[in-house]
């Protein structure tokens, strides 16, 4: 069968007979086809398909061009009208193709589209400490219950799990979403680690509601996964000191601390920075009872800082007990308290009125006696 054959049967046409020999005497004349070949399988449609879409723009300085005339040797073939396979097929191809196109602007972060909170993983690198008593959670939920979600969440396709994202920054929105069963409004862009981690860096720092100890985390999180201090000061916004600063204090504090303590935003760097001062000189398993105490879970977590830092302060130096002077009659006059840098010395008005005075008046005198007998040999 020829190709010519096998497509009027793809079609549903019948074969049309093989041209004959014109006759001798009138070489340009050739047999008409049949009239009916193509009836069964193409139904005439009252309009072009793509009529509506498409409307041909008049031009007047365009002309149709001629029809040639058929060859001599050939039939003339009557124009096929599209079946309604073909015309399935165009729709079709332009479904796909506006879902293609949906699809490069979703893949080009120009979109906004919804997705279930159990479809968004966390980022790779953490950058906030869990806190189950996060006073600010149910007023986000209450929020978005009235408002609805105001500012979509940013994340990228898994890199291993398809179908499934990763979380550049919103995972307050993505915990608020998930407590009232419903899907979270995100932007997706295809970002590599690097692009990953100085997002969620530079929305933190433009909210600036990272705690210090956040932060630290975070910086110390980048350096252990690799990346260079470069990206690590562009995702953090600091400098190259105060870049140390950070990793230090979070390789400090142990991690099982700040996880029972919190993100603490009221405990700025000094005291952090005392906390992990006071850490490196503490015994071992110092705060382990009192990190496991429920009383202290329950507490807010700015004042379960506020009880480490206090329960890791040094002992306070034991003072000695005051002296206490008494005249020849045995009346306590004078009493001496003795500090490692000074000595107070009160006098009872009471018993002796006014002999504090006479004291002071005579302190010139003192002094000046007291350093000429030690600079005697």
């Amino acid at each position: 069968m020829s190709r010519k054959s096998n497509l009027d049967a793809l079609f549903g046409a019948k074969p049309l007979p093989k041209p004959q020999p014109a006759p001798a005497s009138d070489p340009e004349a050739a047999p008409a086809p049949e009239p009916e070949a193509f009836a069964a399988a193409n139904v005439t449609p009252s309009e072009s398909e793509f009529a509506a879409a498409n409307p041909r723009a008049p031009d007047s300085h365009v002309q149709e061009p001629r029809a040639q005339e058929p060859r001599a040797q050939e039939p003339r073939v009557p124009e096929r009208n599209r079946s309604g396979a073909v015309r399935a097929m165009s729709s079709t191809l332009r479904g796909l193709a506006a879902r293609a196109d949906a699809a490069a602007e979703i893949e080009a972060g120009t979109v906004v589209i919804e997705i279930e909170p159990d479809r968004i993983d966390d980022s790779f690198i953490a950058d906030r400490v869990a806190d189950a008593n996060d006073p600010g959670l149910p007023a986000l939920v209450e929020s978005i219950r009235e408002s609805g979600q105001q500012v979509p969440i940013l994340v990228r396709p898994h890199p291993s799990s398809p179908e499934r994202y990763q979380v550049a920054y919103g995972r307050r929105r993505i915990q608020a979403a998930r407590r009232l069963a419903r899907p979270v409004r995100a932007v997706v862009r295809p970002l590599t680690d690097a692009e990953l981690v100085v997002a969620q860096g530079k929305e933190n720092l433009e909210r600036q509601d990272l705690s210090y100890i956040e932060r630290a985390f975070f910086a110390l999180r980048l350096e252990e996964h690799g990346f260079p201090r470069a990206t690590i000061t562009a995702a953090m916004g600091v400098g190259k000191g105060d870049l140390s600063t950070l990793i230090s204090v979070a390789r400090t504090v142990p991690a099982e601390i700040v996880r029972a303590i919190g993100p603490a935003p009221a405990a700025g760097r000094p005291r952090w920075m005392l906390l992990a001062e006071r850490i490196k000189a503490a015994q071992a398993g110092r705060i382990a009872g009192l990190i496991a105490d429920p009383g202290f879970q329950a507490k807010p977590t700015n004042e379960r800082f506020t009880a480490v830092l206090n329960a890791l302060a040094p002992p306070a130096a034991k003072r000695p007990a005051p002296q206490l002077w008494s005249d020849e009659a045995g009346r306590f006059i004078a009493r001496i308290e003795r500090t490692p840098d000074r000595v107070a010395l009160s006098f009872n008005e009471t018993l002796e009125p006014g002999l504090a005075d006479y004291v002071l008046d005579r302190l010139p005198e003192i002094l000046a006696a007291y350093r000429a007998g030690r600079a005697k040999p």
